[in-house]
């Protein structure tokens, strides 16, 4: 299986579930490891530190996957 270059204008189908993989993954990975951090300082902060610097990542890694030309 060859895969589309990026820009093709084509859309595999599994598209969307790697889509929906980045944001759910960058919102555990990031949100768990802030969990962790407010655990360790005894805060409530980190968790919503974790969350959005996971979906930033999440966004910036679609972006740079099927967003650029």
């Amino acid at each position: 299986m060859s895969q589309q270059p990026s820009g093709s204008g084509r859309s595999n189908p599994g598209d969307a579930w790697t889509v929906t993989g980045y944001l759910l993954s960058g919102l555990l990975v990031w949100g768990g490891v802030g969990l962790l951090v407010d655990r360790w300082l005894h805060t409530r902060l980190f968790v919503l530190v974790g969350l959005l610097v996971g979906s930033a990542a999440a966004i910036y890694l679609i972006y740079v996957r099927y967003g650029r030309p």
